[in-house]
């Protein structure tokens, strides 16, 4: 016999009980801050859009000048590094607190406004990832920085200029790996002294004991 059967009334009222535990639950659940509203075939889309995604350098000039006071600028730097230098007049927001709820609200705002939100980094791949997040969070307004503040920072007396040459698109090499790869008299680094060849000695058979075991 189950202890249901002895009891039948406890068992009806923890049933009870579980039903409006799940219940407060459901109620009291909080709904997630952000969601994705952009499947893959449409994420595949936007990064093929680069009307929609880049912010050029030298459209930095109105922004710089006041001509266009529809532009924000966030650093995703920390802020030692923007305290070094950053670009004039742009709001220090690192990647780490980019999602944190008070910033999620200011770029709503931005967004409502009608007001581009352009993110850059040190180089173009450090602001990649946060760019493509909000724009898969349904933040159409943002854009990044091609070639990043480094970029930035190489042309700032001449950015008018790199309407021309592109030379945002190369990029700078965090690493000189031809370099790397050479010694100091310009030859590979590996040695090229040739090795002793490696004798082997065979051990000489036992012989074994007359009479076995």
């Amino acid at each position: 016999m189950h202890v249901h059967e002895l009891n039948p009334k406890k068992t009806l009222w923890v049933l009870i009980l579980f039903l409006i535990v799940i219940i407060i639950g459901f109620i009291t659940m909080k709904k997630p801050l952000l969601n994705y509203q952009l499947s893959l075939q449409q994420t595949t889309k936007i990064l093929n859009d680069t009307s929609n995604n880049y912010f050029y350098p030298y459209q930095l000039v109105n922004v710089l000048d006041h001509e266009n006071k529809n532009v924000v600028l966030i650093d995703l730097r920390n802020k030692y590094a923007y305290g070094l230098g950053h670009i004039p007049g742009a709001k220090s927001i690192s990647s780490f607190s980019l999602t944190q709820k008070e910033n999620i609200n200011l770029l709503k705002k931005y967004k409502k406004n009608g007001i581009t939100v352009v993110l850059y980094a040190d180089n173009q791949l450090d602001a990649d990832g946060p760019w493509l997040f909000f724009r898969q969070i349904g933040f159409c307004n943002i854009k990044i920085l091609l070639g990043g503040y480094d970029y930035y920072k190489a042309h700032k007396n001449n950015l008018a200029q790199t309407k021309e040459d592109n030379s945002y698109l190369k990029g700078f090499p965090r690493f000189d790996y031809a370099k790397v790869a050479r010694s100091k008299t310009g030859t590979f680094s590996a040695s090229q002294k040739t090795r002793k060849p490696v004798i082997f000695h065979r051990r000489k058979k036992v012989t074994v004991a007359a009479g076995g075991c």
